[in-house]
């Protein structure tokens, strides 16, 4: 594949944050199979020469199948919608839009990387809108209201350094203005949050996990009729996001599930239906 040289811009102090799923993609892309084999992220990879510090860590297939397991929440919310909205909350330099767009999706990218998407993706479309307010600003939703119906809200890594505070201002607005919308999100447990510092990636960047999330089922009792639909860890992965991953990465999964025990256990993925449409 050829290689364009991009202009390496200046990232300021999140600059880590934004590359650690870029370098994850990049590195996986020979190994996962074909719907997760993200070649758009080795060109940033490979232009942003800030990713070195990342090289041997084992969360690299961890931030891949996260990714995994957001982009089939996403597939199949857009299966039963095809023309409905999602917003992805702290893309970043992330490629969702690429590998879903069905022709028929509106989509948000609510990320502080505007101008480094224009330097290395697709340029935004009459579907495709990038904003960048910040989360905990409750404006960005007028945009997106603008937007048909139903919605799908995917935060994948991007509430957990937001205090337990700002996480229910978010949420709230969110059931408050896009009623029936879906919310997928990740937790960890105040024992990750406190141990976060040896963890082979996240003791490497600079952003730090402040939300702590012992139990997913309370979020639920946050608002009236917040559900949570789904909840599930590495070691126990819908069966839709099993059969993607191929058979070596599959026995890596497991093998980190019985030496990272606690780990597994105290990070989770979940989808929550935000009340009634």
């Amino acid at each position: 594949m050829e290689h364009r040289t991009a202009r390496v811009p200046d990232l300021g102090e999140p600059r880590p944050t934004l590359l650690a799923a870029p370098w994850a993609r990049a590195a996986q892309s020979p190994v996962l199979r074909s719907v997760r084999r993200d070649l758009r992220a080795v060109e940033p990879a490979d232009a942003l020469d800030d990713t070195g510090r990342f090289e041997g860590a084992r969360g690299e297939i961890g931030s891949n199948v996260r990714t995994l397991l957001f982009d089939t929440w996403v597939h199949d919310f857009l299966t039963q919608h095809p023309t409905g909205t999602v917003v992805d909350i702290g893309s970043g330099l992330a490629t969702r839009f690429q590998r879903l767009d069905n022709g028929t999706v509106n989509w948000f990218d609510l990320t502080p990387a505007a101008t480094l998407r224009t330097d290395l993706h697709d340029q935004e479309s009459e579907r495709r809108r990038t904003l960048t307010t910040s989360v905990t600003d409750p404006s960005w939703i007028d945009d997106v209201r603008q937007s048909p119906g139903p919605y799908f809200v995917a935060a994948e890594a991007a509430l957990m350094s937001l205090d337990e505070d700002d996480v229910r201002r978010v949420i709230r607005t969110i059931v408050e203005r896009l009623p029936g919308a879906y919310l997928a999100l990740d937790t960890a447990s105040s024992w990750l949050v406190d141990n976060q510092d040896g963890h082979d990636v996240l003791g490497k960047v600079a952003a730090r996990l402040r939300w702590r999330c012992d139990d997913p089922t309370r979020v639920a009792q946050w608002h009236p009729g917040l559900t949570l639909t789904q909840s599930c860890t590495f070691a126990r992965l819908p069966a839709a996001v099993s059969r993607r991953i191929s058979q070596p990465q599959r026995g890596m999964l497991r093998a980190m599930a019985a030496v990272m025990r606690r780990q597994i256990q105290d990070y989770r993925f979940n989808l929550y239906r935000l009340g009634t449409p």
